[in-house]
């Protein structure tokens, strides 16, 4: 069982990391690129930087967490955070630039989701999926909480002042590490513990590859949101003021979505959790390259995205619990995140040089082909898994 206390300090620590770390970029990069005077794509390329350091550094940072646990690993990536926040605002030069991206992918790596979700597993072992999803409760306002914020705080002090503030943020979040149990899972008997039945190698194999797909398509996506949203709307015509705020809806989406995963999760299977969420996700960029600018359709998009986005990232920590067992989780999903983590470090660059050269639509048209392949890797997984269980013994 795990502790209340922990949850509440691990969701709120995931409601400040995601908001000082990942998404700052996506309302502060349009004054960055102005101030340094660099194009979109190098400004953007920093994000990139990131999201490759943390795919390069997730199966150490996993198996570091099985080894140690989340207290010491989290705890040091947000110290780490405050380093990397604190060298974007002192930055003036590509490499000084760069260097601070560095330093936030690790410690990104160190304090987001998976090393949440991979902390959560080793102090509950397969009992962990009920506080995935509370964790991610707050964690899903980060956007709604942190953008208006750092609109403010850009307008008052400029992006190097709120990128410094950002820095002390990181240091409150440290206590919140601290108070994570130094204890493991102890192990049961068998009998006690109840475990998924294993898949047949051919099977198992499949079932890494559509996880996989799935996982990096949803990485590149909400890189390239995460990123570009804003910028996005503001393409298609609408005000920056106005943006921010649909964008910011993407939040709501994703909270109201995990506090009804949260009520009726339990009851149903994290694949077919999966498969909704990957048609909502599908349906939500529809509505945005149909709507193109028109305010109702854009507001649909921003919740829509953020509801599916919302489940998907709890299903992202529950979908390889249930197909293939707690013990050596951590290193297990880190290992296989490395591919989506390095190939969704390239999809903001895609989205900065296809809305420069040919439009906002461009990145819709680009998000509504990578939602269907969701969509069609959600409903093969399902497929797959249950084909597999009819055949079994």
């Amino acid at each position: 069982m795990i502790a209340r206390r922990t949850i509440a300090c691990l969701g709120l620590s995931q409601l400040i990391c995601w908001g000082i770390s990942y998404y700052p970029i996506g309302e502060l990069g349009p004054q960055m690129t102005r101030d340094l005077g660099w194009s979109r794509v190098v400004v953007y390329t920093g994000f990139s930087v990131a999201l490759a350091v943390m795919g390069l550094s997730s199966s150490v940072i996993g198996r570091a967490i099985d080894r140690h646990g989340g207290r010491v690993v989290m705890a040091a990536g947000s110290i780490v955070m405050a380093i990397g926040c604190a060298g974007l605002a002192l930055s003036h030069g590509v490499v000084s630039y760069f260097l601070a991206w560095t330093a936030l992918g690790l410690a990104m790596r160190c304090t987001l989701y998976d090393a949440a979700f991979a902390t959560l597993v080793r102090i509950g072992g397969p009992g962990a999926s009920r506080a995935m999803s509370w964790i991610t409760l707050p964690g899903g306002l980060a956007s709604t909480v942190f953008w208006p914020i750092g609109h403010a705080l850009a307008a008052s002090l400029g992006w190097r002042g709120a990128e410094l503030v950002y820095a002390g943020v990181a240091l409150l979040t440290v206590p919140l590490h601290l108070a994570i149990p130094r204890g493991a899972h102890a192990a049961e008997p068998a009998a006690a513990t109840p475990s998924p039945r294993p898949l047949a190698a051919r099977d198992r194999r499949l079932a890494i590859g559509l996880y996989l797909l799935i996982v990096t398509l949803t990485s590149s996506l909400n890189t390239s949101m995460s990123a570009h949203m804003i910028g996005l709307m503001s393409g298609l015509g609408v005000a920056a003021a106005a943006a921010v705020w649909i964008a910011s809806l993407r939040g709501m989406g994703q909270l109201l979505a995990r506090l009804s995963e949260v009520v009726l999760g339990a009851r149903i299977h994290p694949l077919d959790l999966n498969l909704v969420a990957a048609s909502v996700m599908l349906v939500a960029f529809i509505a945005g390259l149909v709507g193109h600018s028109a305010l109702p359709a854009l507001v649909a998009f921003s919740f829509l995205y953020g509801a599916s986005n919302g489940i998907l990232t709890i299903t992202r920590g529950t979908v390889p619990l249930a197909l293939f067992g707690h013990r050596g989780y951590g290193g297990f999903v880190g290992g296989m995140l490395v591919p989506g983590y390095v190939l969704s470090a390239i999809a903001p660059m895609i989205y900065a040089a296809a809305i420069e050269r040919l439009g906002p639509t461009a990145g819709l048209v680009i998000s509504v082909a990578a939602a269907a392949a969701i969509l069609a890797a959600a409903i093969a997984l399902k497929a797959r898994v249950r084909a597999a269980s009819e055949v079994r013994p």
